[in-house]
Formats: C-alpha cells, sequence, structure tokens
C-alpha cells in the first residue's frame, strides 16, 4: 500500500476534477492519504473529506502565509477540530521567510501555539520551511516536541542540519517535484537522510513531476500543471533511487514508518 504524507486535495485548485481523483485513487495502491488544511476557511472542507472517505486522514493547521488573516478565536477553533477528530494530525504550520514581507513574529507565535497544540494533544505535526531553517531548529531546540515526532515535508534544507533534526524527532519526505534536474542537488540529501525517517509526498496540487515522470499530467484552464495525487508512485521511486534500493523495499519502509508517526 501507498500513503502519501501530505497533500491539499481540498484545494480550490483541485476542483473541476475532485471527484474524479477520488473515484481513481483506491485503485492506484493508496492505503491513506494526509489531507492538510491550511487555515480556518479550509478546515471544514478538510473535515467533510475525512468524513467522507476511509483513506483521508484530516490534518489542521494554520500555515504561515496565513497568519496575517487568522481571527482572534483561531487558535480554539482549531483545538475543537482536533478534538473532534481523534485520528488529525497538526498542520500544515510552520516558518517561511519566502513570502513577501513575511511577519515572522507573528509566524513564530502561531507555530510555538501549534506545536503546544501537538504536544497536548499528543499528535505529530506537519511543518512547512521555507528560507528560515536556521530559525525552525532554534524554535524547535526552545520547547517541547510532540513526543510522536514531526514531519519536514518536501524537505529543502541543507544536508548538515539533517542529524541534528533527527534527533529531535524529525521525518522527511520527498514529493516528485525533486525529480525535476534542476532539483539534483535538493535530491541527492534524501540519499544522506536515514531510510527509517523518509516518508512520500505528493503535495498536490503543487510539487508536480517533470513532464518524462509525470504519469498523470494535469493542467488547469490557463495551461498551468498541476500535481495529480496519483503521482504518489514518483515519490516513491525517487526514495528507491536514492537509497539504492527497490521500489517494495521503499513501499515497506514507508509503510512502517508512516504508521510510527501517524499511528494504524
Amino acid at each position: 500500500m501507498l500513503y502519501d504524507a501530505h497533500n491539499h486535495l481540498q484545494d480550490e485548485r483541485l476542483d473541476p476534477w475532485r471527484e474524479e481523483i477520488i473515484a481513481m485513487m483506491p485503485g492506484t495502491g493508496l492505503g491513506e492519504m494526509i489531507v492538510n488544511g491550511s487555515c480556518e476557511e479550509d478546515w471544514p472542507q478538510v473535515a467533510e473529506l475525512a468524513r467522507r472517505l476511509t483513506w483521508v486522514r484530516p490534518a489542521f493547521g494554520l500555515h504561515p502565509w496565513y497568519v496575517k488573516e487568522r481571527s482572534p478565536a483561531w487558535l480554539e477553533m482549531l483545538h475543537e477540530y482536533l478534538q473532534s477528530h481523534p485520528q488529525a494530525v497538526v498542520g500544515e504550520t510552520g516558518l517561511d521567510r519566502w513570502i513577501e514581507n513575511p511577519d515572522i513574529e507573528a509566524q513564530i507565535e502561531c507555530f510555538k501555539a501549534q506545536i503546544d497544540l501537538a504536544v497536548e494533544l499528543d499528535r505529530p505535526i506537519t511543518i512547512h520551511c521555507l528560507r528560515a531553517f536556521g530559525l525552525l531548529d532554534e524554535v524547535l531546540r526552545s520547547v517541547t516536541l510532540p513526543r510522536r515526532g514531526f514531519l519536514l515535508h518536501s524537505y529543502g534544507g541543507p544536508v548538515e542540519m539533517v542529524p541534528g533534526f533527527v534527533k529531535l524527532g524529525a521525518y522527511f519526505s520527498i514529493s516528485p517535484y525533486f525529480g525535476h534536474p534542476r532539483k539534483a542537488a535538493q535530491l541527492a540529501t534524501f540519499a544522506s537522510i536515514p531510510l527509517d525517517r523518509l516518508l512520500a509526498e505528493t503535495d498536490a496540487p503543487d510539487m508536480h513531476p517533470p513532464p518524462e515522470l509525470n504519469p498523470h499530467p494535469l493542467d488547469d484552464p490557463a495551461g498551468k500543471t498541476l500535481n495529480h495525487p496519483a503521482n504518489l508512485g514518483v515519490s516513491y521511486d525517487l526514495i528507491a533511487q536514492q537509497h539504492r534500493i527497490t521500489r517494495e523495499a521503499a513501499e515497506g519502509a514507508v509503510a512502517t514508518n508512516f504508521a510510527r508517526l501517524f499511528g494504524a
């Protein structure tokens, strides 16, 4: 069985194809996918997908891109969603200096609050980080972390930081996007990540593979390429390639890691 540690099936860009995607995914070998909410507005959609589909595990979090738009009641609302979904993951949350005019102090405040929730409710947490890995390390070392560990999704940080993150309880997921030739250096980082800390993701509808590795091409009406959730197998192939193991061995390792982090 295949396990997608991170995607956004609720994303409005997938609206024209969502029912078709839902119909086809069980036939792809999918065991489970984690569908990540990013803001208060999309948490209800994530919850509805989890209600409809046994193979969707919800994740609820406030993404750093949306901290400026949070309501005064966001944390209370997040707590309610997590309590009402006992298998839910906390996230997507994290830190991002890539966006224009980031409010880093607000990002840190919201990130720490969500880490505290994960600890309180004994949930794993999914972390987004762009151009802020040093700061991420500082924050993670300054707080109590979830017992289960945390996921650095679509890891784009330095290979030198991997051992330190592993000691803190990190898992690392690879997306189909790392198959692009221009991402070769970052792809090589995954060869240095212990196999027992690797997960596969799509981050659909983002992080699409290059055309030569794309078995499920998907373009929006404007011609922009989107990532199809059925491209999950590309991530497994990249893991197998980097660790010089068979695809079957990669599937077995990821299944074990997924269960260890997220629970059966």
